[in-house]
């Protein structure tokens, strides 16, 4: 059997402020929709799913990105994922210039959790908290 990932998705509090942030750290809008009827009932498992999509993509074209704004049923707030959490965790990115992208974050209001650490001289790294909460990691390679 084949398997392909598709895209990771991530529910967000506000479509427009997460597609600024990812964007401006590089990624492109492939497409947006709202989403609603009873295929996406069936799909998703909510009766009265309502939601507004944008699909995003990094510049290499290899990983997609979905964001989806629940209009209904109303989006439940969370308690901020920690990063020894169970379950879905983070959103990774390579970054070719790590200064650069955490001035981008800096713009969105959006720092480190704890600072920019160094892994065995191979990447410069951090983990900090996007738009609505979601952990997102930055990751620089040394060797290139």
């Amino acid at each position: 059997m084949a398997i392909k990932l598709e895209n990771v998705g991530i529910a967000v509090r506000d479509l427009e402020e997460a597609i600024a942030f990812f964007t401006d750290l590089g990624l492109t809008v492939l497409g947006r929709d709202t989403v609603f009827g009873e295929w996406t009932d069936t799909a998703v498992g909510l009766d009265g799913n309502h939601a507004k999509i944008a699909m995003l993509a990094t510049p290499d074209g290899g990983a997609q990105l979905e964001l989806f704004e629940y209009l209904h049923p109303a989006a439940i707030e969370t308690e901020p994922t920690l990063p020894n959490e169970i379950g879905m965790h983070r959103v990774a990115f390579s970054v070719d210039d790590l200064d650069a992208a955490l001035a981008i974050a800096a713009r969105h209001g959006c720092h480190p959790l704890r600072g920019v650490a160094t892994y065995q001289d191979v990447y410069r790294l951090t983990y900090l908290r996007g738009p609505s909460g979601i952990l997102v990691m930055l990751a620089q390679e040394l060797t290139r």
